[in-house]
């Protein structure tokens, strides 16, 4: 992020600008949409500058920009749309302390203008670093359709109601009221009366929340999938917008992470196969004391949480203390990583059942029904699987199994640097012993190339 957004407030403050064309009539156009003290220096103003200026609206100096004009002023506009002329203007208002934007020149201004989308006083503002501005105002264009023109008046209504909103603690309480006034109530108390509506909507919403007890805490066991954050379920996108507190697991992408609200608390509590990790007592105790503290709390699980996530050691759990839970699915890897591919998990004529193993448990390698795993045909994910490759390479082949089986290994799965390397049983070792990330060894399918994303890396080794 090279520019911070930032509101700032332009009540006390003097803008400059210099310029007096096109350029400089469409930045006034948003300036004069704020209440700061607004300058003009220009030789030769438009009609509309002009105009503004004897409606009093913008002070107009005309003459060119020159030494003094910034000092004491905050942000300085150069949009005279000449190059040398707006270098100049810079040059002279940083000297003075000033900020400076040149109209149409990220890289020799100091700020930049995001699209703003108006609901005074609500302001969305859309930045794309300067590298597509096209894009900036599609979205401004898509909000602005989504948002409510009465937008605004509900936000200057509830402004002058938070002293009494005060009266609820703070925290989920208060943020429950707010958010059904937003949602609901706010809404449809205009829709119904308009602006008078507002206020006795928000008096009755207050006492109904005064009588109502604190809301208990609760702990949702959520799957946030495989990895891109576009493969979250809606369920799971609301969880993490209302949780008070986040415990994740270490696979959880950071992308993933950033759409919990910003007040939330965020806990690693990740676990690594023959690494460090966070002992499941101390993630089962951290649950139960953040939701008897009343928190709603997310349990962010990588893939879904009813496989291979510790679901029932953490329900169990919970169920102890009597803290309420719930289970929101997510995709697991093998179903990403099969995608990833371009194959199904199962297929009328091939195999009719689906196995998902994992290749090593709490003491050691897992034992499988090695037979019904060799069995040609079978399909199989295998989940932790890459330290016992060689170990599952051996039972596989000593109950039956083809040497030349396909195997492919899917590291990364949904990620960016997600890899797929088609192998076969005979090939596997080799094909996952250089491998860093977490990886789903899928076991009796090679892969469609017809529908991959990417090139296929080479077989490991024959």
């Amino acid at each position: 992020m090279n520019h911070f957004p930032i509101f700032l407030d332009t009540a006390p403050r003097t803008i400059v600008l210099a310029g007096g064309g096109e350029a400089a009539v469409a930045k006034l156009r948003l300036l004069l949409k704020t209440r700061a003290r607004l300058t003009v220096a220009a030789p030769d103003p438009s009609p509309e500058i002009a105009a503004w200026a004897a409606e009093g609206r913008v002070e107009l100096v005309r003459r060119a920009f020159a030494a003094g004009d910034a000092a004491g002023t905050t942000l300085v506009y150069a949009a005279t749309e000449d190059e040398a002329e707006d270098a100049r203007v810079a040059r002279l208002a940083r000297a003075e302390g000033a900020l400076v934007n040149i109209v149409d020149n990220l890289e020799g201004s100091d700020f930049i203008t995001p699209a703003i989308v108006d609901r005074d006083p609500v302001t969305v503002a859309i930045g794309t670093e300067g590298a597509a501005p096209v894009l900036a105002r599609s979205i401004k264009a898509g909000l602005e359709a989504r948002l409510p023109a009465a937008l605004g008046r509900l936000a200057r209504v509830g402004k002058a109601f938070r002293k009494a909103a005060e009266t609820l603690p703070m925290g989920r309480r208060r943020r429950d009221f707010w958010a059904e006034y937003y949602d609901t109530a706010g809404p449809q108390a205009y829709d119904a009366g308009g602006d008078a509506a507002l206020r006795p909507a928000l008096e009755a919403l207050l006492d109904r929340h005064l009588l109502r007890a604190d809301r208990s805490g609760h702990v949702a066991l959520v799957g946030a999938g495989p990895g891109d954050p576009e493969l979250l379920t809606l369920k799971a996108r609301r969880a993490l917008d209302e949780a008070d507190v986040v415990i994740h697991d270490r696979l959880i992408a950071p992308e993933i992470l950033e759409l919990a609200r910003r007040e939330a608390r965020v806990i690693s509590a990740g676990k690594q196969g023959f690494g460090p990790s966070t002992p499941q007592d101390e993630i089962n105790r951290l649950m139960i004391a953040h939701a008897h503290e009343g928190a709603q709390v997310v349990r962010l699980k990588s893939g879904d949480p009813g496989v291979y996530g510790r679901l029932d050691d953490e329900a169990d759990a919970l169920d102890a203390a009597g803290v309420a839970w719930s289970i929101v699915p997510g995709i697991t890897a093998a179903s990403a990583a099969a995608a990833g591919i371009g194959q199904s998990l199962t297929r009328r004529g091939r195999n009719g059942a689906l196995r998902l193993v994992t290749g090593h448990d709490m003491t050691g390698f897992a034992e499988q029904d090695w037979r019904a795993l060799a069995a040609p045909g079978a399909v199989t994910a295998i989940y932790m699987g890459k330290r016992a490759a060689r170990f599952l390479q051996g039972r596989l082949l000593m109950h039956g199994a083809a040497p030349d089986t396909p195997v492919t290994v899917v590291e990364n799965a949904t990620h960016p640097d997600e890899r797929r390397i088609p192998a076969t049983l005979r090939s596997l070792p080799a094909a996952v012993a250089e491998l860093a990330g977490p990886a789903v060894l899928l076991l009796g399918l090679a892969p469609r190339a017809a529908a991959t994303h990417q090139p296929l890396e080479l077989e490991a080794a024959q």
